[in-house]
């Protein structure tokens, strides 16, 4: 009798044994599963940078647009720097950035690069002077003028009697490139190549935020910015008698305008594609009209 309640026991024991370790691989399997699928889950959504490298002129639209996608694209980072046209042309060119940034067309020499264009919008460039300033507009051979030397004093064009000081961007820029390009303000040597006119002791000032903030501090300055970075701060100029605003521009009387280029070289990325899609499509479109002219 005992021989046979010890083997009831043994049997007993072994039986809850063995289902405390179904029951344990049941119950690992099912987090293994489990973490395994999160994991497959949290794969379809790993974060995506996207660089986008150039033009100051360009860096606040494409900050607009890069915020909104972003919103509908937890996963999508868009980093932006904004550090001048030419720089933006070399890095999609290199492949250091995925989209370069220009706010003027392509020079001759970067013809070459293979890049593919997309226009985001176009510009208008502002000639802007110090809000306490007189002078109201000037005309485009004015203008030229004042950025060549050729004018120095204030009373030669309706101001005081105080010496012109004038402030541009830096070699590189596209806004530069565009407003040279558009007030005459280029010229060749003896070989061909092109050089510009800008009096040599202009005020060179590194993006649009600087000539702005040059400007805005001193009562004798002039300058030119992208349309975008007016504010109370600094007074923009008529130009031939036209006001550099959207609808002048849209219209065609504003003549001191240029494109906002995003350049991108060889296949890219449907992370990428799908940033430019959203970018030139109605939505981005929708945003550029803000403060540019669209480009569709």
């Amino acid at each position: 009798m005992k021989k046979i309640l010890v083997l009831l026991l043994v049997v007993t024991v072994l039986a809850i044994g063995l289902a405390g370790c179904m029951s344990n691989n049941e119950a690992t399997g099912t987090t293994e599963n489990y973490s395994n699928n999160q994991e497959a889950s949290g794969s379809d959504k790993k974060e995506v940078t996207i660089s986008v490298v150039g033009s100051t002129s360009v860096t606040p639209a494409i900050e607009l647009i890069a915020k909104a996608y972003e919103i509908k694209n937890p996963n999508i980072r868009v980093d932006i720097q904004g550090i001048g046209s030419t720089a933006g042309v070399n890095a999609a060119n290199d492949g250091t950035a995925d989209i370069g940034m220009a706010s003027r067309n392509l020079k001759e020499s970067e013809g070459g690069y293979g890049l593919t264009e997309y226009t985001l919008a176009f510009d208008g460039i502002a000639v802007v002077i110090h809000p306490s300033n007189p002078i109201k507009e000037l005309d485009k051979e004015t203008v030229t003028k004042i950025f060549t030397g050729e004018i120095t004093n204030w009373s030669e064009v309706g101001g005081e009697d105080a010496t012109i000081i004038v402030i541009s961007r830096e070699e590189g820029s596209g806004t530069r490139g565009a407003f040279d390009d558009i007030m005459d303000l280029e010229a060749k040597n003896d070989a061909g190549d092109k050089y510009s006119l800008i009096v040599d002791d202009a005020i060179i000032a590194d993006g649009n935020g600087a000539v702005k903030a040059n400007v805005a501090s001193k009562e004798l300055g002039i300058g030119y910015i992208s349309l975008s970075y007016i504010d109370a701060s600094v007074q923009p100029l008529k130009v031939d008698g036209i006001d550099s605003t959207v609808e002048n521009i849209v219209n065609g009387s504003y003549k001191v305008s240029r494109p906002f280029l995003l350049l991108t070289k060889g296949v890219v990325s449907t992370d990428v594609q799908a940033f430019l899609d959203f970018a030139l499509g109605a939505e981005g479109q929708e945003m550029v009209k803000s403060k540019w002219v669209p480009a569709k």
